[in-house]
């Protein structure tokens, strides 16, 4: 199904094939191909042909944008449906994005206990674990019996998000959890403390939320119970909210390490000004950065004036620099957000670092030394740039590996120390390293 056909079926008024045909499509699917209509008219008619079940699902998908061209189309019952269908986790991230009068007629749609509910989950920091939970799961009490556990969830279960892992509480205290395959396969007299697993993976409130979503990654879990400081169940993350957080994180990063400010928006719906307002502010530093490898250009001038070939291979041993810097922190940005380095590995990481930069080095030194011979026939010359290779890729590995893990050691985030930074760091210490070991051993 395309958007054309779509538009096609609303022209001629098939609104009943057309019905048929989106009972038949994922949501999400749904979702992508309202998104690329330019009709306004044509996205609230396609809209409103939805199964209410299925419209509060496609709602969820949708960018801002078009959630708030749906909200001041659709009648006030219509909004009262889809509310009533949406899950409290994804009705609070869509109140985030709202303006406040958009915010005001979505919560006149909803009930006291509700709103109360939403307000809670809006209250939480904006990257924690609370701001992405969700409070609907299914609470078991320890002393009920399997057949009772498995009526309950029939009762509830269609209200949850997720029923495929059941939490035992005690006066609101978690204190074990129970998988439905275990109901499933277990007697209905049997009681639930007696198949609960008590060791318990939780995590807090404030808690941030990518460590919250790498956990449930590692552990391969469904949902991760959030606890508050009391140790009291208020609610679960589950892996849909763990995937989307891990892939805002992952879109962050790549924009930190690309030397932008980080954009929620998609490409097309951000605007021209956006983007160069998000790009301007690291052009800008590390445009002023780059003055100093100016600086030293001009302190070692009389180094150039004295030997003017030695200007020659500047562009290409700060290049390599750079190059071989990004290399080493994107590996360890990589490393220490998928949890592999911690910042006890350090001086593991430095010497291992290390080494690898000799090998490379010299590779790089011999390789460039035979060039340098065979174009300008000159031994001394290549020695030169051969140990100025080594030593600059030797720094540069070191830079390239402690600067990521020295920011988040300091509760910054790695990527800052990404390829931009680095390259720049790294060509004002080119500079210095090449034309230092020029002058001594051509004594200039």
């Amino acid at each position: 199904m395309t958007p054309e056909e779509i538009k096609d079926y609303l022209d001629k008024r098939k609104y009943k094939e057309l019905k048929d045909v989106l009972e038949d499509l994922h949501p999400v699917d749904i979702a992508e191909l309202l998104e690329e209509f330019n009709d306004d008219k044509q996205i609230i008619l396609a809209f409103r042909l939805l199964a209410k079940e299925d419209a509060a699902e496609v709602f969820t998908y949708l960018n801002s944008d078009m959630q708030e061209t749906l909200i001041n189309a659709l009648t006030d019952s219509e909004l009262e449906e889809i509310m009533e269908e949406m899950y409290l986790d994804d009705t609070a991230d869509i109140l985030e994005e709202m303006p406040a009068n958009v915010v005001d007629r979505l919560l006149m749609m909803t009930d006291e206990e509700t709103r109360k509910q939403i307000n809670i989950l809006l209250n939480y920091p904006e990257d924690s674990a609370g701001s992405i939970m969700n409070v609907d799961y299914i609470g078991l009490r320890k002393d009920m019996t399997v057949g009772e556990a498995i009526l309950k969830i029939r009762q509830v279960g269609l209200n949850r998000e997720t029923i495929y892992t059941c939490y035992v509480t005690e006066k609101r205290k978690l204190i074990g959890v129970v998988d439905v395959k275990d109901l499933l396969t277990t007697g209905d007299n049997t009681k639930i403390e007696e198949i609960m697993d008590t060791a318990t993976l939780f995590a807090y409130t404030h808690d941030d939320q990518e460590d919250v979503a790498t956990s449930i990654k590692k552990y391969g879990l469904v949902a991760m119970p959030i606890v508050d400081y009391e140790q009291c169940m208020v609610g679960i993350v589950t892996v849909d909210d763990a995937m989307m957080v891990l892939q805002e994180e992952a879109t962050e990063d790549i924009s930190v390490m690309a030397g932008m400010s980080p954009n929620e928006d998609d490409y097309f719906g951000t605007s021209v000004l956006k983007h160069a307002k998000n790009r301007c502010p690291w052009l800008l530093f590390l445009m002023l950065s780059a003055t100093f490898s100016g600086l030293a250009l001009d302190h070692y001038a009389p180094v150039l004036a004295a030997m003017p070939i030695l200007n020659t291979f500047v562009p290409m041993l700060t290049g390599t620099g750079g190059n071989c810097g990004s290399q080493s922190s994107t590996l360890m940005i990589r490393g220490i957000s998928v949890g592999e380095i911690e910042f006890k590995d350090i001086f593991k990481v430095m010497f291992k670092e290390l080494r690898i930069a000799l090998v490379v080095g010299v590779f790089l030194a011999i390789a460039n030394g035979i060039r340098v011979v065979i174009m300008y026939d000159q031994p001394m010359l290549a020695f030169v740039l051969g140990l100025t290779l080594v030593a600059v890729v030797c720094i540069a590995k070191l830079i390239g590996c402690v600067l990521p893990m020295a920011a988040k050691k300091c509760g910054l985030d790695p990527a800052l120390m990404a390829a931009p930074l680095i390259s720049t760091i790294l060509d004002t210490t080119t500079v210095v390293v090449y034309f230092t070991i020029a002058s001594r051993i051509f004594h200039i």
